[in-house]
């Protein structure tokens, strides 16, 4: 794990005179719970992990990514999980469609057709077209780990039922907020919308969590 990022304190001072919704939040939610946006940067842990949590929830996740990591003797990596069968790694709880994305993903690791060592030169939008030709890893998947893994700065990630919820939440919209909207706070808190996310997601759950 990683400290809190460098452009954290940074980022709440900015933030906190742009916008009175947002300065609410970052007092409400102090330290210690800063810790979201710290990293294992294991890219192949998180995908894993986002592969597993896609469409059930987080109890049930966590539940089916016990069982693989206990197959896997502990030892999340591609070569481990290279020696798991199809039928091994189904029995974990995992659909077909997401062992045949794990199986792909630690065959692209391995045969280094996917190199994670590429995105560090890659702006935020080429690095989420690089990891969406992953099987099983859409544009949401992707900005988690661009979030969560490479604690980039300034992902919005729009696609999140949580973030809209919140959203509608603390600027009283409606459930979907209006795009115009949501691109208007982007564009307000940009470079800094990963910080102003986390802030949006704790209003709605005291929680965090982590890919």
């Amino acid at each position: 794990m990683t400290k809190v990022p460098k452009y954290w304190n940074k980022a709440k001072r900015y933030l906190s005179k742009k916008d009175k919704t947002i300065a609410k939040l970052i007092k409400d939610y102090k330290s210690p719970s800063e810790t979201i946006l710290t990293s294992r940067r294991d890219i192949f842990f998180s995908l894993c992990k986002s592969i597993i949590g896609q469409q059930i929830s987080v109890a049930a996740a966590n539940s089916v990514f016990l069982k693989f990591k206990k197959k896997c003797n502990n030892k999340i990596n591609a070569k481990e999980v290279s020696k798991l069968s199809f039928s091994q790694l189904k029995k974990c709880g995992l659909s077909r469609q997401k062992v045949l994305g794990i199986q792909s993903l630690a065959k692209q690791i391995l045969n280094k057709s996917f190199n994670p060592k590429l995105i560090n030169r890659m702006n935020d939008e080429e690095a989420i077209n690089y990891l969406s030709n992953l099987r099983q890893i859409g544009r949401w998947s992707a900005e988690m780990i661009l979030l969560f893994t490479y604690n980039r700065s300034d992902i919005w990630p729009i696609q999140d039922i949580g973030l809209l919820r919140a959203i509608s939440k603390n600027y009283k919209k409606k459930y979907l907020p209006p795009e115009k909207f949501v691109n208007l706070l982007k564009k307000r808190f940009s470079p800094y919308c990963s910080v102003a996310t986390w802030y949006l997601w704790r209003s709605i759950d005291p929680e965090p969590i982590q890919y």
